[in-house]
């Protein structure tokens, strides 16, 4: 045998350095941007959720956090769930007035959420189709008439195009209408609300859940050969619109309808893992780093574009491949010295957040771990444009843990960062779905830019250098958490949901956290989460129950609550009809 000279020995452990793991793997500028000019690329087309190019995105990200050392979760990584993608409203949906055929697309056209299917029966004017009652007005358009069965005429719009707030919404009709018996609606244009009388667009709320009866659109001059002789939609218009008052009748003619709404639905999903921490008590408790991974695709009308006339990729540089790809780098560097962490940390990249939180929303609800053992969520979203002097920064939720405020601000100053800070947990993003389940949250964003939601959100706009500051303090922070004896107790900070949805503010609240996200097999609205001190937990509302009617009405979706939410009063009490597993129980709420 040989002998080996030390020489040999020397050059045999430089030699095996190189497969063992080092004290800690960097954030660098050039991974971030790597990761992102992959996923803002105009191959991915946008990320749009259940699209190839959406399912790549996921693909690369599963690849990179596996490549980071955290073990699969869920199936192989992904949890799936389902998305209306599209809805298409078929040319061979029809409407006959007795026997004379009408033109799809020229005549009329069935509104997206419309019910599919047949109805041939009587039609009766139903004027503005309103039914409320407030303090300067009272408009019921369905007094003395008999609607049960038949379809109801609407205008579309209001008297002179004047405020009646909600009561112009066409859901809110459709729902007034069928309140009073009607099977179907059929909506006309007033001439103060559209004197081009144009059909409304296919793209027109085809995102919403569809409602129980048939619903179309006509032009004026196809209600005007329904009407009765003498009468004139410009006529009833002027009338209604001088007297304020109902002008409603039945029409002896029998319209025949059907509606063929194709709604396709495709499969996306959540990208989830762990990396377990070393801690044999604290490694049951969680600190989830994230954020979204989906975005518009090719844009257009109703995919929240802000150019919805330019069909072009909206590549989502900084909304939000700068945010998954910042959290793809924090835990590739928290795994390389994971024998120092006792928590664990779960990494989670969501899908369909712009359709409405739709992935962090299945995954609470559908949860791949105890939720409880979470104790903290970290969202970046948005995290591309900090400011050239280090200012921009804003992190959300820090009244939401005890002393989490204080913590972050004493960080920032030992890390020489400007930074601005806002307590509440709530917000626009997927952090509100974790925040309404009692879980501490952190929004790491650094603003809106004029590039949002355009074709123009692309890497070149990217502060790199200022998202690795971003990422860095992230992993500062995830670290020192991960490692504290005690983790700091969660506390509410400001409400759980927006006291209005949309542009509507309501008068009164139930106190509750409605699922927005929906569930195509449950009939009413889902009660996510009760707000203490609120009217629905004084009445013994619960987390699960389900709304099926306010004051003796159904509910039958998310629309409709917040409908008949608008027409009640502070102090009112109202009864409130919920199913709690099997059991129907009246509520009495007062507001």
């Amino acid at each position: 045998m040989r002998r080996l000279t030390p020489l040999f020995f020397i050059f045999l452990m430089m030699s095996c350095t190189s497969f063992l793991p080092t004290s800690e793997d960097p954030i660098t500028e050039n991974e971030l941007y790597n990761h992102i000019k992959y996923l803002s690329s105009d191959s991915l087309k946008g990320r749009k959720p259940g699209t190839p190019e959406g399912r790549l995105a996921a693909e690369y990200i599963k690849a990179e956090m596996l490549k980071a050392g955290f073990t699969p979760l869920g199936e192989d990584a992904f949890q799936y769930f389902d998305i209306i993608a599209d809805v298409e409203i078929s040319n061979s949906s029809s409407f006959q007035i007795d026997d004379e055929t009408q033109s799809f697309g020229e005549d009329f056209t069935p509104i997206a959420f419309s019910k599919n299917g047949n109805l041939s029966t009587k039609v009766v004017f139903a004027g503005y189709g309103f039914d409320f009652s407030n303090d300067s007005l009272m408009w019921n358009s369905y007094e003395n008439i008999d609607v049960n069965n038949s379809w109801a005429l609407v205008l579309r719009g209001s008297p002179d195009g004047k405020d009646f707030g909600n009561n112009v919404s066409l859901r809110k009709k459709v729902m007034v209408a069928t309140d009073h018996g009607a099977s179907g609606v059929i909506f006309v244009s007033s001439i103060s609300f559209d004197e081009k009388d144009a059909l409304v667009s296919q793209d027109y709320a085809k995102n919403e859940a569809a409602v129980y009866v048939p619903v179309f659109h006509i032009t004026r001059d196809i209600a005007n050969s329904i009407l009765l002789q003498g009468k004139t939609i410009e006529a009833l218009e002027t009338e209604l619109n001088s007297t304020y008052k109902p002008s409603s009748f039945a029409i002896d003619k029998t319209i025949s309808a059907n509606a063929i709404i194709n709604r396709k639905s495709v499969q996306t999903q959540n990208v989830v893992g762990v990396l377990e921490g070393k801690d044999s008590v604290l490694k049951h408790e969680y600190i989830l780093i994230g954020g979204h991974y989906d975005h518009l695709g090719l844009g257009g009308p109703g995919s929240g574009s802000r150019r919805p006339d330019s069909s072009a990729v909206h590549n989502g540089a900084d909304d939000n491949a700068s945010g998954v790809s910042g959290a793809l780098e924090v835990i590739e560097r928290i795994a390389s010295k994971s024998s120092a962490l006792k928590r664990s940390v779960i990494f989670m990249a969501f899908g369909a957040e712009e359709m409405g939180l739709i992935g962090s929303k299945y995954f609470t609800n559908n949860a791949l771990i105890d939720l409880s053992k979470i104790k903290l969520m970290i969202n970046m979203d948005m995290i591309g444009r900090m400011k050239d002097d280090k200012t921009g920064l804003t992190i959300g939720g820090t009244g939401t843990a005890t002393g989490l405020d204080t913590l972050i601000k004493d960080l920032a100053i030992e890390n020489n960062l400007l930074i601005r800070t806002t307590k509440g947990g709530y917000g626009p993003s997927d952090h509100a779905s974790f925040y309404t389940n009692d879980i501490s949250v952190l929004f790491f964003f650094t603003g809106v830019t004029d590039e949002y939601h355009t074709p123009h959100d692309d890497i070149e706009t990217i502060n790199i250098a200022g998202e690795k500051i971003i990422a860095d303090f992230v992993f500062d922070l995830a670290v020192e958490l991960a490692n504290k004896d005690v983790f700091p107790s969660f506390q509410q900070a400001g409400p759980k949901a927006n006291e209005q949805t949309g542009n509507r503010k309501f008068k009164v609240t139930l106190g509750i956290i409605p699922e927005y996200a929906g569930n195509s097999d449950v009939m009413g609205l889902k009660v996510d989460g009760v707000v203490s001190g609120k009217p629905a937990a004084h009445a013994g509302m619960d987390k699960g129950d389900i709304i099926i009617a306010m004051d003796g009405k159904s509910v039958k979706d998310i629309y409709e609550y917040m409908n008949r939410l608008s027409d009640f009063k502070v102090g009112q009490r109202i009864s409130v009809d919920v199913m709690r597993g099997n059991e129907k129980v009246i509520l009495i709420v007062e507001l």
